[in-house]
């Protein structure tokens, strides 16, 4: 296939991730946060393989959430911590702008940014469970 008729094929578009940023709305997490207005904090960019891509801007701290396949987090503004749940302890690593993580797939996690952040995910489209509470005290 030649790169001519590839592109007939294919919709040839870049994202400018700054002027898409600009249409997706903060949200400030806690536990009233409903899954609508968690959803405008997020948008959806396209698919990768069997995943999504996605933006999302945010402060506070959000649900407990696994995922069956690797999910990979590309920080664009301000920072986040994440805590993984791996075997018997909980581990811990702050993300900065310009940093990337991959959070191993099967894990629970969650994300705290007190001041806000804004980011790229690439996550499973199916497959995903979210705990409000601390999934060790229901294991």
């Amino acid at each position: 296939m030649t790169t001519e008729s590839a592109s007939n094929n294919y919709d040839m578009k870049s994202l400018d991730i700054q002027a898409a940023l600009k249409s997706v709305g903060k949200l400030r997490v806690d536990r009233e946060t409903t899954s609508d207005e968690a959803s405008g904090a997020m948008k959806i960019l396209g698919n990768f393989n069997k995943c999504m891509v996605g933006m999302a801007s945010f402060s506070g701290l959000t649900p407990w959430e696994r995922h069956q396949d690797d999910e990979l987090l590309q920080i664009v503004e301000g920072e986040v911590d994440v805590t993984i749940l791996a075997e018997d302890k909980a581990c811990k690593t702050t993300l900065k702008k310009d940093s990337i993580f991959i959070v191993p797939r099967g894990l629970w996690h969650n994300q705290s940014s007190p001041q806000g952040v804004k980011l790229i995910f690439i996550t499973s489209q199916q497959g995903n469970e979210t705990s409000e509470e601390d999934p060790r005290v229901s294991m």
